[in-house]
């Protein structure tokens, strides 16, 4: 006669119906929150590259002509294709919101020179943008539902001297 051995954790024994199902259970609520979280950051990254690049494009006109604030301001915040122009491009975030993005323009020197004496007189471009968290839960703990994001660019201002 053959001795065959039986294992105490075989499939389907009368114990352990509905292991995998509690299994899931568990594990579901945390691949969900870091699936979540991974969507979040990648959101929130993106943002962060648009509003570089909105002060990158201020700051390059403010350097030519740092003196007209309100069109650095628009350039700031015109560099995104409009959803008719194109209708392809979708972005997370509109930049010609006023009460989320806040376009900052810093003058270090004087306008209307530009390399004096040997210091460069610069201009610089703040874009802050409050970035709303999708994460649930993330606004108990950190205290507030939104991150702010903030991106600035410097340029020397390269306007001849003022007469």
């Amino acid at each position: 006669m053959r001795y065959v051995a039986r294992t105490a954790a075989r499939p389907g024994a009368p114990g352990e119906r509905g292991q995998s199902l509690v299994e899931l259970a568990v594990a579901l609520p945390v691949i969900l929150l870091i699936l979540l979280g991974s969507l979040d950051f990648g959101m929130a990254l993106f943002s962060y590259s648009i509003i570089r690049d909105a002060a990158q494009e201020g700051a390059l006109y403010a350097s030519i002509n740092p003196g007209n604030r309100e069109q650095i301001e628009s350039r700031a915040r015109n560099i995104l294709p409009r959803e008719d122009d194109e209708g392809i491009f979708s972005s997370p975030l509109d930049l010609r919101d006023t009460d989320k993005v806040n376009v900052e323009i810093i003058v270090k020197g004087r306008e209307c020179e530009g390399v004096t004496r040997g210091t460069a007189n610069y201009i610089q471009v703040r874009v802050t943008y409050l970035y709303p968290i999708l994460m649930p839960f993330t606004s108990n703990i950190i205290g507030s539902d939104t991150i702010r994001l903030r991106a600035a660019a410097s340029n020397v201002i390269l306007q001849p001297p003022c007469k």
